[in-house]
């Protein structure tokens, strides 16, 4: 009845009383208890003093723990007589309270303590948020559990080193405070046995303080470990050892470490299984390395088996590669060709998840994104308001054209955007509208509510703080005036933005314009041309006016009359082609309105190159096949 009752109380009370009964309970006599316990010495009992650190680090405490002499065969008989029935009951304990109440019918030794607190644990992850916190507060009330503590703070030093280590991760989890004393006693005594550690025990302890908050008695331990790794990583032959381990050292690590892991990981590489494949990605991405003869057998090993990863697991190794600023073409279109392939088993929420990672990836899933837009197509509705503004995020920043479709795919999503007008903050309509814009769709509904007074004025004053803001404003006015939309009704003109945005840090690439006045002469060349404030050309290839007609037609009057050479860096192209995205998208559209002939050159693929395939290339880039000819002229 007690449980129920306390099971029925609010939750903030439940997490509160949780930790406030943890600190009163332990924080105050923590320390204490064992040095009180110490004192409690006979004849048969030998005392030792372990030294540790407070958590606030100010001080350092001494405290007593008493060494019992008890009879290693009489111990030995007693676990004999009383195993069988204790660990069957302990297993079928449901919950921490359970396995508290087992210990009044079953005494418990000190080879007994870890799997108390591992079953505690263990019961717990089953349940619920709420049914967790609940269970918790019971725990942490019962009488039973302070007297469990008391025995592994006094027994700490007899427990063997695979039960110190499963013992501490299960207090840990279980939200047992880092100030108590019985966490900084086995913090400490594992601290002096560290060495006695087997590589089990260690990967343990490995996953235990990688959670942990950072304290001196934590770090000293890490920082233990880290140096007890380099020695013992030739020992290591269990891949799930090793990747445990490799979380611990963590990002802060000494660079020849976490080679020296990596190193021993791709020397297992071969009897990795699926879940040490994907999990090999996320252990790289704890450490921060970058290891790309391991991610690249990892990648491969994916790609061949993609059916047998899970959406989570998939989903994982695209974050980590985001982490890790690795790229796999190869990697990424088995991953979007499986789930292209397997549309119909996704929903919305799955598919935009992946969007979205690709899209942060650079990469353009083209197979997915026309599987998601037909979807839309037929079933816009089940958009919620998240989806619609990630779905035009990806698709606009991404450049993905739908060619016969897009039509339907715009009215579609519009909408969709109208129906949630009234929910739309300024915001996130401005950031909807500047997606349509990328798109070159601009429908009157949004637009006129965007360009309502109110409305600017908002984004305006929010634009003082928000530089992203500010440059989507300055892209709207753009927009407004450079591709003249239809103007909502209300309008009569366009309204007057005042958006200034700050010249772009950057120079005319000097080996496309060595190039390019090698080709056209320095007199037909203009570089570090900047246009509307924010649009950078390298170069402007002036044509020279020609006079001569042909059939009544003078030959140049279909030239562009100004060339704008743009270099572009890879990240402004999706991953693994010159398929232009994001801002780049808009600037090229723009510059045609502004009479240019855009011609766009990237920079990764020149840079290969020698002198002469440079100029080649920019050659073919910058002028037709079939004006070639034209060449000699401007120079001559």
């Amino acid at each position: 009845m007690l449980r129920c009752a306390l099971r029925s109380t609010p939750l903030w009370k439940c997490d509160s009383f949780i930790w406030t009964q943890t600190s009163l309970c332990y924080k105050s006599r923590g320390f204490a208890m064992s040095s009180q316990l110490g004192r409690k010495s006979t004849q048969a009992h030998a005392l030792k003093q372990i030294r540790y650190y407070s958590q606030s680090g100010e001080e350092v405490l001494n405290v007593q723990i008493k060494r019992a002499a008890a009879s290693p065969e009489t111990s030995e008989l007693s676990d004999k007589a009383e195993r069988t029935p204790f660990y069957t009951h302990l297993q079928n304990s449901s919950c921490p309270t359970d396995v508290l109440d087992t210990l009044k019918r079953f005494p418990a030794s000190h080879q007994h303590l870890s799997s108390i607190f591992s079953r505690m644990w263990e019961s717990s992850k089953r349940m619920t948020d709420e049914q967790r916190r609940c269970e918790l507060q019971l725990m942490f009330e019962h009488p039973m559990f302070e007297e469990v503590c008391e025995r592994t703070v006094t027994d700490a030093w007899r427990m063997r080193s695979e039960d110190l280590a499963y013992s501490l991760l299960a207090i840990v989890n279980l939200g047992v405070s880092q100030n108590t004393g019985v966490v900084q006693t086995l913090l400490r005594v594992i601290q002096e046995r560290l060495n006695q550690f087997d590589i089990r025990s260690l990967s343990v302890l490995a996953s235990c303080i990688r959670e942990m908050e950072n304290s001196r008695n934590v770090q000293a331990l890490r920082e233990a470990l880290r140096l007890l790794l380099k020695d013992r990583i030739p020992e290591i032959q269990n891949v799930l050892v090793l990747q445990s381990m490799m979380r611990a050292v963590g990002k802060n690590s000494p660079i020849l470490l976490k080679n020296e892991l990596a190193t021993k990981a791709l020397s297992l590489a071969d009897g990795f299984s699926p879940p040490n494949t994907q999990y090999m990605f996320s252990s790289l991405a704890a450490m921060g390395l970058n290891f790309k003869p391991l991610l690249d057998v990892c990648s491969k090993n994916i790609a061949e088996n993609v059916h047998e990863f899970p959406f989570n697991r998939l989903l994982s190794v695209l974050k980590s590669c985001h982490e890790l600023h690795y790229r796999n073409y190869t990697l990424f279109s088995s991953i979007s060709e499986y789930m292209a392939n397997t549309f119909d088993m996704w929903s919305n929420k799955q598919v935009i998840l992946f969007l979205v990672t690709f899209e942060n990836l650079l990469f353009r899933p083209v197979l997915l994104l026309d599987a998601f837009a037909e979807r839309i197509i037929q079933k816009s509705e089940s958009l919620t308001l998240k989806d619609l503004l990630s779905v035009l995020k990806v698709f606009s920043l991404l450049n993905h054209d739908l060619k016969e479709k897009k039509t339907q795919f715009l009215a579609s999503v519009t909408m969709v955007l109208e129906s949630y007008l009234p929910k739309l903050s300024p915001t996130d309509l401005l950031k909807a509208i500047h997606c349509l814009g990328l798109l070159e769709h601009f429908p009157q509904t949004p637009l006129e509510k965007l360009l309502q007074k109110d409305t600017l004025d908002q984004l305006l004053e929010k634009g003082k703080q928000s530089d992203k803001i500010q440059r989507w404003l300055h892209t709207l006015d753009l927009c407004l005036r450079l591709d003249k939309p239809h103007l909502p009704p209300s309008l009569t003109s366009i309204p007057d933005l005042h958006i200034s945005v700050p010249a772009p840090a950057v120079t005319a690439n000097q080996e496309v314009l060595s190039a390019v006045r090698s080709i056209v002469g320095n007199d037909a060349v203009q570089d570090s041309v900047l246009e509307q404030s924010i649009y950078f050309i390298d170069c402007v290839i002036t044509l020279p006016h020609q006079t001569e007609e042909t059939c009544g037609v003078s030959l140049f009057s279909v030239l562009y009359f100004r060339i704008a050479v743009v270099c572009a860096p890879h990240t402004s192209f999706c991953f693994g082609t010159t398929h232009p995205r994001a801002s780049l998208v808009i600037k090229l559209h723009h510059l045609e309105k502004l009479g240019y002939k855009p011609v766009l050159v990237p920079v990764l693929e020149l840079s290969s190159k020698t002198e002469e395939e440079k100029i080649k290339m920019l050659q073919k880039l910058i002028f037709p096949t079939n004006l070639t000819f034209f060449v000699t002229d401007l120079k001559v």
